[in-house]
């Protein structure tokens, strides 16, 4: 059985892909070094963006609830119409928040805060209050600015303000082993050099396993069997694969988002076509006429994908191809403790003396994450408490 905050973590974001890490912290003491890569690839032009934002500090409010309406709605209308990217906006490896800034339900510039960010997901996807909050908070505990409470949903950006001191980054989702991870179903592992990006071959793969067992549809059939074939092809070609921790979970949570997010909510088959795939993986673009889920969901038939072939995590060991590993370490379904108690410990390697604003935000933050879904697990407060 799939346990309540597992089914927060799965729903981040909207066909994502997550924290992949290639060490455990039993002890909440080692920093994961793949969690100091800097995202390089960010613009470093300052744009138009979403309201003139102040790098000053901010006390981050508490998240927000569930949505007054959370029914069907029209949600392509024309208060929301799709613009084009301008010198400066960011997008990152999750196709649902690269739409949603494209049509304005987040600043179209890329950069929200934790709250803009769960507003925007209840609103445009009819995601649920917990796993929109379980989503926005795991991106910003490890990339966001806490300072400024600002996140990139891609990559390095001035925008979200002064950087936090080293060994932390505020890089964005687009920064690998934090909220990017490998064997992702439209973006390459970082690995080969693009980790954020609409990758075309891997887009044809998907229309390719929906045409032989989705009959042209991509439905949770076609989920369980890509999910399976794109692990392997991870083992066959990175080196460096890592599937294991966050990443794990999340990467079983991403396959079902596409057939809970991205079906008309009208439609009474869950399945999505290659039409309105394409306009969310590739052109970041709601469909004509969409019209967002009739109840709030999150990662529903996550359990028909994991039963259609069993994996445990690892990774390919030594730097070799073909050298998958199983990690008795990493947390996995069973252990929500376990997860919680990895990203703890991921923080504390991010940020190992922090002070003032910062200190006071980390721990808001992390608090609001712990009070959301992992209230059956000891509370961990490595910056103190308030």
């Amino acid at each position: 059985m799939v346990s309540k905050p597992f089914s927060v973590l799965t729903a981040l974001l909207f066909t994502l892909a997550t924290l992949s890490s290639s060490s455990a912290f039993p002890n909440l003491q080692i920093p994961n070094r793949d969690m100091m890569k800097r995202q390089e690839a960010g613009d470093s032009t300052a744009s138009q963006s979403g309201g003139g934002r102040p790098p000053q500090g901010v006390d981050p409010p508490p998240p927000p609830g569930p949505l007054s309406f959370d029914g069907l709605k029209l949600v392509n209308d024309r208060d929301h119409p799709w613009r084009p990217l301008r010198n400066g906006d960011v997008r990152g490896p999750c196709p649902g928040l690269n739409t949603l800034a494209s049509h304005g339900y987040l600043p179209r510039d890329g950069v929200a805060s934790p709250a803009q960010i769960i507003t925007a997901v209840q609103e445009g996807f009819n995601m649920d209050n917990s796993a929109a909050i379980g989503a926005a908070y795991l991106g910003h505990l490890l990339n966001g600015n806490h300072v400024t409470d600002l996140l990139s949903i891609g990559g390095l950006t001035p925008k979200t303000g002064p950087p936090p001191p080293a060994p932390a980054h505020a890089g964005g989702l687009s920064v690998h082993g934090t909220f990017e991870g490998d064997a992702g179903l439209t973006r390459a592992d970082d690995f080969f050099g693009d980790n954020h990006s609409f990758n075309q071959t891997l887009f044809d793969k998907f229309v390719d396993f929906s045409n032989r067992y989705g009959g042209g549809f991509y439905n949770l059939t076609v989920a369980g069997e890509l999910r399976f074939s794109r692990i392997q092809d991870s083992i066959a070609t990175n080196p460096q694969f890592t599937f294991k921790n966050v990443r794990y979970v999340t990467a079983y949570g991403e396959t079902v988002f596409p057939i809970n997010f991205f079906v008309d909510g009208r439609e009474t088959e869950r399945k999505l076509s290659m039409e309105a795939a394409a306009s969310f993986f590739r052109d970041m673009k709601f469909p004509p006429d969409f019209h967002r889920s009739s109840h709030p969901t999150s990662a529903e038939g996550i359990e028909q994908v994991i039963a259609a072939h069993p994996w445990l995590p690892g990774g390919n060991a030594d730097g070799q191809l073909n050298n998958y590993v199983v990690d008795p370490t990493s947390a996995d379904f069973t252990d929500p403790c376990g997860m919680y108690r990895f990203v703890v410990g991921a923080l504390q390697g991010l940020y190992p003396n922090p002070t003032g604003i910062l200190r006071r935000n980390l721990i808001k933050n992390l608090g609001y994450w712990y009070n959301n879904g992992f209230s059956q697990c000891t509370e961990l407060h490595p910056f103190g408490q308030l």
